[in-house]
């Protein structure tokens, strides 16, 4: 069953995928066409044109490999789609004009163009995704090539079960059939589907019928029962789906597989393409040796104005919490006096953060050296060693502290369970503005129900900005 979700998936995926090229190829070409056959009639550069083109289906795919843009595709309303076609668009444009400028061809390009095609790829691909979606769902589903289910349930929970299937937009199934497992209302319907069975007649009507998949949602029947029900459809070579009831609701990201031989229900909050993780570790590494070089060069200036400032080491260490309870030592330019750790019980009064953080105006332990390198971020930059190793990423969650960490409930602890990051969701939104932990929560576990390579991307551009800009900087 894990297997035909894959295959429903990367049916999905891969059709969009290339309907976007075609689109992008399609847009393009019209763009040179209304350019300079239409507005006005001159000779263009084709060989460059051609690489241009080039570009922006590297960008195409980029965004549909790293991004996961249309996740959610058969589920979003047409204004939503509208929404976030114009958005692809834009970042296509972004991405060419990025290309053409790191290349020095930027000077080469008609400003016209960009016009047109920002307009044509936009329209073109709207059209062509709603289109797409349409026949998926109301040609495709209900044709003799999709697969046929029934639906096996019990009088009380049918209503529900069938309005549920039916109305999840999923393209591949069709429900055209339900059995009932407590009643027999052969000739009746539910939700406009024909009741054909009862579990008296239930395996002789299935031999007749055109049905590729059974769908179970017998709560609380025996399990030897239900085995045997599983069993005989699967002799007829029908391919079984069978709800376990007491995880019928809430449970997102569940998959069947196997465990030191058991089969088992395997249940997480967030679910993450391997795929894309390993991406995200790949520039994670890069970005890492990219700012140790940088660390490397500031190092000696920093190291010195840290020790004419104030005596004692030049980095600090303090233990921390990362991914899933793993202990760590997170290392930074020293920004405070050395006796910090102690000076906080004293100033714990002062607390501006509501909740399991410690953040103050005016801290007096902070350094005037210590004031500037937090201001900037700098004092950060020796953590991209952790990256590197692998006890950080550059996007993710704040580690906690140990104190901290040990006041932690259920909910909090969820924060844990990616890898923390150098920056995340909270520190781009406002940094040291937000002085409350449970909102510092909220973004987190936003981050990581929502999680994606471009989510990652424009968190990085936003603390970069928000650094600059010294947004919530204190």
């Amino acid at each position: 069953m894990e297997n035909i979700r894959r295959k429903s998936k990367m049916i999905e995926t891969y059709s969009i995928m290339l309907i976007d090229i075609v689109s992008v190829l399609l847009s393009y070409w019209l763009s040179i066409f209304i350019r300079f056959r239409i507005i006005n009639y001159e000779v263009y550069p084709r060989a460059f044109h051609w690489t241009a083109c080039f570009y922006l289906l590297l960008v195409c795919l980029a965004y549909a490999l790293f991004t996961d843009g249309n996740r959610y595709f058969f589920i979003r309303g047409y204004m939503k789609e509208f929404m976030f076609t114009v958005r692809y668009t834009g970042i296509l444009m972004l991405g060419l004009v990025l290309i053409l400028y790191l290349t020095q061809q930027a000077y080469d390009f008609s400003r016209l163009i960009y016009l047109i095609f920002a307009i044509t790829n936009t329209l073109i691909t709207y059209a062509a995704h709603i289109l797409f979606k349409k026949y998926m769902l109301d040609y495709y589903r209900k044709s003799d090539s999709n697969n046929k289910m029934m639906v096996l349930t019990n009088t009380m929970l049918a209503d529900e079960v069938v309005d549920r299937l039916k109305h999840d937009k999923a393209w591949n199934y069709e429900i055209t059939s339900v059995a009932l497992y407590d009643a027999d209302k052969k000739g009746t319907t539910i939700q406009d589907v024909p009741v054909v069975a009862s579990m008296k007649d239930l395996y002789d009507v299935v031999i007749q019928m055109m049905v590729d998949e059974i769908f179970i949602c017998l709560p609380g029947v025996p399990t030897i029962e239900i085995r045997e029900m599983v069993e005989k459809f699967e002799e007829m070579g029908l391919v079984c789906h069978y709800n376990v009831d007491i995880f019928s609701h809430g449970m997102s990201n569940t998959s069947v597989q196997k465990l030191a031989g058991y089969s088992v229900l395997s249940f997480q909050m967030a679910e993450m393409d391997s795929r894309r993780l390993l991406i995200k570790r790949m520039v994670d590494i890069v970005g890492a040796l990219v700012g140790i070089i940088i660390t490397c060069i500031i190092t000696p200036f920093v190291a010195l104005a840290i020790k004419i400032d104030s005596p004692g080491p030049v980095f600090f260490s303090q233990t921390r919490i990362g991914k899933n309870g793993r202990r760590f030592k997170i290392w930074k330019f020293r920004s405070m006096y050395i006796d910090a750790e102690e000076r906080k019980k004293e100033l714990q009064a002062q607390n501006e953060v509501k909740g399991l953080m410690f953040k103050m105006d005016d801290d007096p332990r902070i350094t005037k050296v210590g004031k500037f390198i937090r201001k900037t971020s700098i004092d950060e930059t020796p953590q991209f060693f952790n990256i590197l190793v692998g006890d950080m990423s550059l996007v993710g969650t704040r580690p906690p502290t140990v104190d901290e960490f040990e006041q932690y409930n259920g909910y909090y602890r969820r924060r844990l369970s990616i890898t923390p990051g150098l920056t995340g969701m909270w520190q781009a939104n406002g940094r040291s503005d937000i002085n409350d932990f449970d909102e510092i929560v909220k973004l987190d576990l936003e981050y990581i129900d929502n999680w994606s390579l471009g989510l990652d991307i424009k968190i990085l551009f936003q603390t970069v900005f928000a650094v600059v800009g010294g947004k919530g900087s204190k």
